[in-house]
């Protein structure tokens, strides 16, 4: 028998290969329905893994930032599946969850893809979802990885494989797609209800500006349809809310590329809407004892040596400034705390 700790603390025995499903059944038949991933002694696993030795898990639903991961990871491949089958001979980079959904590259050849195909796409996702299709996973050697991507002629596969090391590669299949993937996904596309891609993007291979762009679709998808309304709901609020849109509106700052990008620059009626601000917010620390000292916005690079801020920042940090007569070295502060301990 294997022991397994639960996040309570307590302690369960089952036969070596039980899977979190198993154990979540074990636990409480609701709670089956509703497990998407499983942690098992700090790794994030399929619930349908077999687990062979003595671990600590930790269930994963749809509530959990780890259940979303893995409901949006299988999302991601379930797009590439709908993206194959809708353009065939399409080639693909990566696919991961992102905090709001997933994405994946694409190397579309000489298709192109649009708003206006984002319908079909959803609509064969949902087709695809309906199967049922399991997600199965297997391990492979490097080179049975390379072989069956060289095969396909996916280019992009083949040069993330030769950065694996051999006894470290795994597949994950559903329905007719294969891909290259550390995992987790669900049991199968069936949780999988309501779909939308919301963008398309283009984005260089691995970062790079001078490789090929591929094409990023972006997508989310939820477990009811209702989660998906609420949610498309909460994006128009908020674009009416972005802080863009209203600083243009009410004529609170505006931008110049030669300024820089993302630095604002206030006008008068952004500029009193900042001072009402600053002014609520000393009144409050003063109200809760707070002291206000004021320190200079640079300092000595000795000072950031000895907080050690210097080792940590200096190659991202702005040049130093240098005084000729006096020879010395001065930074802008990385922080107010050096010059506070100084105080």
């Amino acid at each position: 028998m294997i022991q397994i700790t639960l996040p309570d603390n307590s302690k369960k025995e089952y036969n070596p290969g039980i899977t979190g499903y198993e154990i979540a059944k074990d636990i409480s038949p609701r709670l089956a329905k509703e497990v998407l991933s499983i942690t098992v002694n700090e790794q994030l696993w399929d619930i349908n893994r077999p687990i062979k030795e003595d671990a600590s898990i930790k269930l994963h639903k749809w509530e959990d930032e780890e259940g979303k991961h893995a409901f949006w990871h299988s999302s991601a491949h379930l797009l590439a599946e709908a993206v194959e089958k809708l353009y065939p001979g399409v080639k693909f980079g990566i696919g991961p969850a992102i905090e709001q959904g997933f994405y994946y590259d694409i190397d579309l050849g000489e298709k192109t893809i649009t708003d206006a195909d984002f319908k079909k796409i959803e609509d064969k996702m949902l087709e695809l979802a309906r199967q049922k299709e399991e997600y199965k996973r297997s391990e492979v050697s490097k080179d049975e990885a390379l072989k069956f991507y060289s095969e396909k002629g996916d280019e992009y596969k083949v040069e993330l494989i030769n950065d694996l090391e051999d006894g470290t590669i795994t597949f994950y299949k559903q329905g007719d797609f294969t891909d290259l993937c550390r995992g987790p996904h669900l049991p199968d596309t069936s949780p999988i209800k309501a779909i939308k891609i919301t963008s398309v993007a283009g984005a260089y291979w691995r970062g790079d500006e001078n490789r090929k762009q591929l094409t990023r679709l972006y997508g989310i998808t939820f477990p009811k349809k209702k989660l998906l309304d609420e949610h498309l709901e909460m994006l128009e609020e908020a674009k009416k809310r972005d802080h863009r849109k209203l600083g243009k509106e009410l004529e609170l700052f505006t931008f110049s590329q030669r300024v820089g990008q993302g630095l604002p620059l206030w006008l008068p009626k952004g500029a009193q809407l900042r001072e009402r601000l600053e002014n609520f917010l000393k009144a409050v620390q003063k109200e809760y004892g707070y002291d206000q000292v004021i320190s200079p916005h640079i300092g000595q690079k000795d000072l950031y040596v000895t907080s050690g801020h210097y080792a940590k920042y200096g190659k991202d940090s702005f040049q130093p400034i240098h005084t000729p007569e006096e020879g010395e070295e001065y930074l802008l502060k990385p922080m107010n705390c050096p010059h506070h301990c100084e105080m």
